[in-house]
């Protein structure tokens, strides 16, 4: 009897219903892990945006540098630019944000327009980042898009922690708990 409910158990894994649901979950591995990697440092960069006090949005650590407000309209920015490749729509200037806004308020929330842009890359399927684009005049994927953001914005938030740590305050990757 064992045998028998075992090998009705893998016909039905093997059935083209159960393959199917197995090969979609495996083909959007790609996307989803990088969203995942995304999602959480672009959640420490909007988390330190939004408690660090808006007098030290000018602060440098050194003149040739940018100011912390400077690096979160230049995240925002590149959000924007690069997502838009990862969804194959035409990008805007990469330093716009940069230039034109510099109060926190503004900043703040211009990181959180690009985060909810950028969430519209993260959502396709492996299947369609796979499709070509243009990123920086050469041919890239969709996916290679979605990766460069995730570790651009890795980058930068490595920058924002020295910052944070001059200011004495604790980086929101490094408080522990949840």
């Amino acid at each position: 009897m064992k045998i028998r409910h075992l090998f009705v158990a893998a016909l039905l894994a093997a059935s083209p219903r159960a393959a199917g649901a197995q090969q979609q979950a495996a083909a959007d591995e790609a996307v989803g892990t990088v969203r995942m990697l995304w999602e959480q440092l672009t959640g420490y960069i909007t988390t330190a945006a939004e408690e660090l006090p808006e007098s030290t949005y000018a602060f440098k650590p050194t003149p040739e540098v940018r100011s912390f407000g400077q690096l979160v309209g230049h995240v925002a920015g590149a959000q924007h630019l690069i997502c838009a490749a990862a969804l194959g729509e035409p990008g805007r200037a990469e330093d716009e944000i940069e230039r034109t806004r510099t109060g926190k308020a503004e900043l703040v929330a211009a990181l959180k327009v690009s985060t909810r842009y950028c969430a519209r890359a993260y959502a396709q399927s492996d299947r369609a980042a796979r499709q070509a684009t243009k990123l920086f005049g050469q041919q890239r994927t969709r996916l290679y898009a979605l990766t460069l953001n995730a570790t651009h914005n890795a980058e930068h938030y490595g920058n924002m922690v020295t910052y944070l740590r001059l200011k004495a305050i604790v980086p929101p990757s490094s408080r522990g708990g949840s």
